[in-house]
């Protein structure tokens, strides 16, 4: 409530991204006093053992976890955790440091609880996120990273681009999550036509072998706007490759059913949609994998996700694991916890004593 309020009194009326770092800034600066993250890592995460999970070799207190674009530069994964989210994943990160599109970037559909980004990978680079990770040894939470293509290398070049973030990279990455789904770099959804993503997927599970000692788990992560034949091509590729996982959905390029007003909408420009609106054909693409990949492959679902009845469906419907960022902005810091509790009432309400009888079960 507490948020809702400041959500309509002040945040609304900042400049999104404006907002997004505020707050961000603001809980990065709480987070750094002393004693306050264990203390909130005690308020806020999961407490019911049966909302833990093993998935991708890794223990998770709970299932949901925040996707990536939030924290693009590693610069506060254990903050972002210890809100309640049962991993975080952070990036996209580049190889090369790039200041990303013009600004205004980003923009919010209220009328459809959706978010407008056209932040082109804005980062520092993958060498600097790096040292940051390093930094944070001995820290509880499970953080993944997600990498993608700087702008300015070639498209025919890419594999090498992403080759040299793996390599950086592989060393301090809980799982690792190749991008190729981002509608805000040209000619990056391309590469997720399968004669470009064979040696790409290729090259960067050869490049992570390489630089680490442990086998770090590597998944895919595929827009919503792909035709079923060409997320069918996917799932066999991921299979045949040895992937560990496919992540569904990065943000779509579709307008179609909102109900913001045309010029808002129009307003807003180009640019990836995420929220609300993305729930359906996330979850469609969701059981078509499922369908065709069965338990081979860890599925993680993101787009739409707003409540814990959205993390129960996709949960029923074959994802391990689910992600969530818009949610996050319209929901406010307490919006993990909220979703956790919710759903550890949902489980035990229909009978399940674990998450593990619950995936799948449609």
């Amino acid at each position: 409530m507490l948020y809702r309020l400041l959500f309509t009194l002040v945040l609304r009326r900042l400049d999104a991204e404006q907002a997004h770092h505020l707050s961000f800034r603001a809980l990065r600066l709480l987070a750094a006093i002393p004693g306050v993250l264990p203390l909130m890592r005690r308020l806020f995460a999961p407490r019911d053992p049966a909302l833990r999970t093993r998935v991708l070799g890794l223990d998770l207190p709970g299932p949901l976890g925040l996707a990536a674009g939030f924290d693009k530069d590693a610069s506060a994964p254990d903050a972002l955790a210890a809100l309640g989210f049962g991993f975080v994943e952070i990036g996209t990160l580049t190889a090369q440091a790039q200041p990303g599109n013009p600004k205004p970037r980003l923009f919010r559909l209220l009328a459809d609880r959706a978010i407008v980004n056209r932040m082109g990978f804005n980062n520092g680079g993958s060498a600097a996120a790096a040292q940051r990770l390093r930094a944070r040894r001995g820290q509880p939470a499970v953080v993944g990273v997600n990498i993608g293509k700087t702008k300015t290398t070639p498209e025919a070049e890419a594999v090498g681009d992403y080759v040299t973030s793996a390599k950086l990279l592989a060393g301090v990455a809980d799982y690792f999550v190749v991008n190729v789904s981002s509608p805000n770099t040209p000619g990056l959804r391309n590469l997720q036509a399968v004669d470009q993503l064979r040696p790409l997927l290729t090259g960067v599970r050869a490049a992570l072998d390489e630089a680490s000692s442990r086998r770090v788990p590597l998944l895919v992560k595929i827009a919503p706007d792909l035709s079923d034949e060409d997320v069918d091509a996917v799932a066999d590729l991921a299979l045949e490759l040895g992937l560990d996982g496919i992540i569904a959905t990065n943000t779509t390029i579709g307008r179609d059913g909102l109900a913001t007003s045309a010029a808002e909408v129009e307003a807003a420009g180009a640019g990836g949609l995420s929220g609300a609106p993305l729930k359906d054909r996330s979850l469609v693409v969701l059981r078509r994998l499922r369908a065709r990949v069965g338990d081979r492959l860890v599925l993680v679902a993101v787009g739409g996700i707003e409540s814990a009845e959205d993390v129960w469906q996709r949960l029923r419907a074959g994802a391990s694991l689910v992600q969530g960022y818009t949610g996050l902005i319209y929901g406010g810091p307490l919006w993990p916890r909220r979703i956790h509790r919710d759903l550890s009432r949902r489980l035990r309400a229909s009978g399940y004593h674990s998450l593990d009888q619950v995936v799948a079960a449609d």
